[in-house]
């Protein structure tokens, strides 16, 4: 604990150096959300560098407007200094906080065992059942797992997930203490969210990625991937009215609102997050912190398989391979939803908080008052 304790607070103290320096340059004040809030403080205790850490989208633009950057003796690095910070509010604000060092090992190696962890336990039940290799059964999941059992094991599951994103958002938010928050906030808050305002660079071109070229590939992805895990969520939302409400049972014909739906959102999940391991590949190591790319690839890894696996059960739901692929696909949304709270993803939930905080301060007067008697 003490070494965890030592490396926050040598994390944010590189945050406050680096923002004493940028507050008195503020040539990067039009780049994003970060250097506006910046200026409305002269000094980062521990809750402003989460909060500003959070509110980086990771552009990389400032680090090459920076005439400051390395080999510069001040070494600014703000992409990067924002980076490690942020992975310690992750491990800061996790629940149950003995599991947030689990964002210290998130790696490829760890979701991929975990899958396969699931999956040889879900093959070994059905070898049991007889039922791994079997007659074409018209893509009826429900003869091979019964639904009852679905609901119970991903209900637990996804339940977890919200819970822990849940009390770490909260924790976040209480430590920050922003005031009341209005629609008109809440509303703008919302809309650079969704559109990923902060990742156009500051001037719409967009991001930095293998160089200080510019481009908006990396908030394309983004949004394919964002959109398309919502239109897999809508998909089985959809689908658990047409059984509860409709009494429609599963399998649902191709062309249904639920497959059209969850066809869509897997071309998402697919090429969005196929994109993104792409970039992380080619990035420059300058442009954030290169020790976490473990963590971001096994969230990325861990959405491009399940969308790959799904797209391959709709696909072979009508052969005897049905009840492999479907302990397969079962196995990896599995381990998706058990370490949603402990991966990559939790950063989504994080900023959000940051931006929802920056859009209600902007509206608040400024605490500095410089000039004032």
């Amino acid at each position: 604990m003490l070494q965890l304790e030592a490396l926050i607070s040598q994390a944010q103290a590189e945050v406050s150096r680096q923002m004493q320096v940028c507050n008195a340059c503020r040539y990067c004040e039009t780049f994003c959300a970060v250097f506006p809030a910046m200026t409305r403080r002269l000094e980062f205790d521990a809750a402003d560098t989460h909060y500003l850490a959070n509110l980086c989208h990771n552009c990389g633009a400032c680090l090459h407007a920076c005439q400051y950057a390395p080999p510069h003796e001040f070494a600014i690095n703000v992409p990067r200094a924002m980076a490690q910070v942020r992975q310690e509010t992750y491990i800061e604000y996790a629940w149950p906080r003995p599991l947030g060092e689990l964002y210290r090992r998130n790696g490829v190696a760890l979701a991929l065992a975990t899958v396969a962890g699931l999956a040889l336990f879900l093959v070994m039940l059905l070898s049991m059942k007889g039922s791994l290799i079997h007659q074409p059964l018209s893509g009826n999941f429900y003869a091979i797992f019964p639904h009852n059992m679905l609901v119970f094991m991903f209900g637990l599951a996804f339940g977890w997930a919200v819970l822990a994103l849940g009390i770490g958002a909260a924790n976040f938010w209480r430590g920050q203490s922003p005031g009341p928050v209005g629609r008109d906030a809440a509303t703008e808050a919302a809309r650079h969210a969704l559109t990923l305002t902060y990742l156009d660079g500051g001037h719409g071109d967009g991001c930095n990625e293998e160089s200080d070229r510019f481009t908006l590939v990396r908030r394309r992805f983004h949004h394919l991937t964002f959109y398309g895990f919502m239109l897999c969520f809508a998909s089985t939302c959809v689908a658990s009215v047409y059984h509860y409400v409709l009494g429609l049972k599963a399998p649902f014909a191709i062309t249904s609102l639920p497959v059209v739906l969850g066809t869509l959102g897997g071309i998402g999940l697919l090429v969005g997050p196929g994109g993104l391991l792409w970039l992380n590949l080619r990035r420059d190591p300058s442009h954030g912190d290169p020790k976490q790319r473990p963590m971001d690839r096994a969230f990325i890894v861990l959405l491009f398989a399940t969308s790959l696996t799904g797209l391959a059960l709709l696909a072979w739901r009508d052969t005897g391979f049905m009840g492999l692929l479907l302990a397969i696909h079962l196995a990896t949304v599995m381990a998706l939803f058990l370490t949603l709270p402990y991966g990559k993803f939790a950063h989504a939930v994080y900023r959000c908080s940051a931006l929802l905080k920056w859009a209600v301060e902007k509206r608040q007067p400024s605490r500095l008052q410089l000039g004032a008697d």
